[in-house]
């Protein structure tokens, strides 16, 4: 199943739509529904829909307003809209944004079922049955993801002053759906992947004999000596001055 947000202001269409057509049988599972635009870029945010079925009029952001938000965060959520006949001008200047489809009101179960067939076989696609050590191996490193690919190269290229700010800027996302997105996709928190990154480049400073363990505190980010080493004791149940020892 496949997760479905469904936004329109007017409560009978969208309860109608919530309720009464039949989504499991097209493959998917409706997890929230919107009242407003921003309401409906909310649950978006929340990096668990992968659909969003959306009216373009609607208070506070239109749809079409929405879908470029979406579109400006390169948000993976794919987009159908709800539209009457009066909007059907904005549907259409609406796909360059990536848009799937758009459905006429009153909407029918079957032109929901056209519509939403193709994006199942799309989404399909995007995840294809894989063994299960794929499984695991994938969601621990998410490296078949071109946005987890870029925070992943941004924290290893800057990791002394890596942010969630800073990665949200290379992917142009907010960053609270980038926390959202990279938990999603990795199976690890943001803070955790820069923290294990800062560990293992200050082990390889610190084989090196170069520097000072103080040294390295202040590559890696850590302005308190005291602090690093017990961040490393942490990461590696060792301090900078054993790890030396030991390798």
């Amino acid at each position: 199943m496949y997760n479905l947000v469904i936004a329109d202001d007017e409560y009978e269409i969208r309860n109608g739509l919530v309720n009464y057509y039949p989504w499991e049988d097209l493959g998917f599972e409706v997890i929230g529904q919107a009242s407003n635009g921003k309401e409906a870029l909310e649950l978006i945010s929340s990096g668990d829909a992968d659909v969003l079925l959306c009216d373009i009029q609607m208070p506070i952001m239109t749809g079409l307003e929405v879908i470029k938000e979406m579109y400006q965060q390169n948000s993976p959520v794919m987009t159908v809209f709800l539209s009457g006949y009066q909007d059907f001008h904005f549907a259409q200047a609406a796909l360059k944004y990536g848009v799937k489809n758009y459905i006429l009101k009153p909407t029918k179960f079957s032109d929901l079922s056209d519509a939403f067939t193709p994006i199942k076989k799309e989404l399909d696609q995007r995840t294809p049955p894989l063994s299960q050590s794929a499984i695991i191996n994938r969601n621990k490193s998410g490296e078949d993801d071109p946005i987890i690919y870029k925070i992943k190269e941004y924290v290893k290229a800057h990791f002394k002053n890596a942010s969630l700010e800073g990665a949200a800027q290379i992917v142009y996302m907010n960053p609270h759906y980038v926390s959202k997105y990279f938990k999603q996709k990795t199976d690890e928190n943001f803070s955790e992947f820069v923290f294990q990154i800062k560990m293992e480049a200050a082990a390889k400073l610190l084989k090196t004999m170069k520097y000072k363990a103080y040294e390295v505190s202040e590559m890696v980010g850590y302005s308190n000596a005291k602090n690093f080493t017990r961040a490393f004791r942490k990461y590696f149940g060792v301090s900078p001055k054993e790890y030396r020892q030991l390798n």
